[in-house]
């Protein structure tokens, strides 16, 4: 009984971290792939071209989501101690 309970918690907290980062990673990539396509298109090789905008929407992404992923992130360990008192029965 008690295997299966750690082996949903795991899995919960595998849900839980890729639904945190997503919104942070997602967006990212797309400007990564589209910056490396127009790089290569124009053959600048230039680093701060494909850093500065990943960092740009990196932080516009914090401020969008940050409060949310906030909330996903503290609301686990809460569940988690309040379910102790059940598994020590």
């Amino acid at each position: 009984m008690e295997a299966d309970y750690f082996i949903g918690v795991a899995q919960q907290a595998l849900w839980i971290l890729a639904l945190a980062s997503a919104p942070i990673l997602i967006p990212v990539l797309v400007i990564g792939v589209l910056l490396g396509m127009v790089q290569a298109a124009t053959s600048i090789n230039e680093q701060t071209l494909s850093f500065v905008p990943k960092l740009i929407i990196t932080a516009i992404c914090l401020a969008i989501f940050g409060s949310s992923i906030l909330v996903l992130l503290t609301d686990f360990p809460r569940d988690l101690f309040a379910q102790i008192p059940n598994l020590v029965r």
